[in-house]
């Protein structure tokens, strides 16, 4: 189910992903978040999302079909991610000039 029929009614100025996660898409996941999960409940391809938190492509390619499995800070990262979709793709488009 998309996660912008889980949530309550969107803000206006909103879309499906610039929204965190809901608290029960992010207890379903194990101690790792999935990376699959999260991409998905955000409504992106996995190069739309490997583009936008500048993941390597072939890199994502291989966590979701399970031939890698992300490390300690990758993992954080993709928590971050979960958690605040939005803020984390302005931090870094922000950064995209220096």
């Amino acid at each position: 189910m998309p996660i912008s029929k889980r949530n309550s009614k969107p803000m206006p100025e909103e879309d499906a992903a610039d929204r965190p996660l809901s608290s029960s898409d992010l207890q379903r996941m194990r101690r790792t978040p999935q990376v699959k999960i999260v991409r998905r409940a955000l409504g992106l391809t996995q190069e739309e999302f490997a583009a936008r938190y500048r993941i390597p492509l072939g890199t994502l390619r291989d966590w979701e079909q399970g031939r890698t499995e992300p490390d300690q800070p990758a993992r954080a990262y993709l928590r971050v991610i979960a958690a605040e979709p939005a803020m984390t793709a302005r931090a870094l488009s922000h950064h995209e000039g220096s």
